[in-house]
């Protein structure tokens, strides 16, 4: 089982003003230690106050590196492109000069892509400061998604990044065509922010902590790792 340490708010507000100061003092804590820190960003509505609050601070950006979680397989330009999410939020202001890695590339596929992708992610301080994540109401995290082509590669392997090929349903989309965390990069970082909101997401999240089969659900391969330290950040 992981460390689990959850953090239920009243507000979304609450949520962002805690949530912005421990990124702050970890990315602080993470070049004080190491000369570098390095934060994986997820896409969504949650953490999109507090980047966008991080983005104004004064921190010493160039030493930053963030890099994506998951990405579809679509241009950077493309509106559902979680880059461009990220670009509009984090990379503004101040947090422009942090030194921003990509996870699409110009491979013609994911699968073809992964052997470029685990090289610039490979070049990435270790372990990660933080790593964020999101949960889908389909037990999903990153874009480690139920019974995927690719999923059960992504649990087991050591690499940083793998291919996945979801089945498509009304939370992946038409586009099912991805590049993401594997389970040992996610659990290769000092702290997991898990961002949950609402009280169908705080269910789904209660069902994957009791356990069952990790392809349904595989956030439960994350809350089951035994090395992971993961705060559940919850706001109705």
């Amino acid at each position: 089982m992981a460390t689990i340490v959850e953090k239920f708010f009243a507000t979304k507000d609450e949520l962002t003003a805690e949530l912005s100061s421990s990124l702050e003092q970890s990315l602080v804590s993470g070049i004080k230690q190491d000369g570098r820190a390095v934060l994986m960003v997820s896409g969504g509505s949650s953490p999109a106050p507090a980047y966008k609050h991080l983005s104004n601070l004064e921190l010493d950006w160039a030493n930053i590196d963030v890099a994506m979680v998951d990405e579809r397989w679509v241009d950077a330009s493309h509106e559902k492109s979680n880059e461009a999410f990220i670009k509009s939020t984090l990379l503004q202001n101040q947090g422009a000069a942090a030194n921003f890695i990509t996870m699409k590339n110009s491979a013609a596929t994911a699968k073809k892509g992964v052997a470029e992708c685990e090289a610039a992610y490979q070049s990435l301080k270790r372990p990660f400061d933080v790593t964020i994540l999101g949960m889908g109401p389909d037990g999903h995290t990153a874009s480690l998604f139920p019974h995927a082509e690719g999923l059960e590669h992504g649990l087991a392997t050591n690499d940083l990044v793998c291919a996945i090929n979801a089945i498509e349903s009304d939370v992946t989309g038409k586009i099912t065509e991805r590049m993401t965390l594997t389970l040992a990069a996610i659990a290769d970082s000092k702290v997991v922010k898990l961002l949950i909101s609402g009280e169908e997401k705080l269910e789904v999240y209660k069902q994957a902590k009791q356990g069952g089969a990790v392809a349904d659900m595989p956030l439960r391969a994350v809350l089951n790792h035994p090395t992971i330290n993961i705060e559940v950040y919850w706001a109705p």
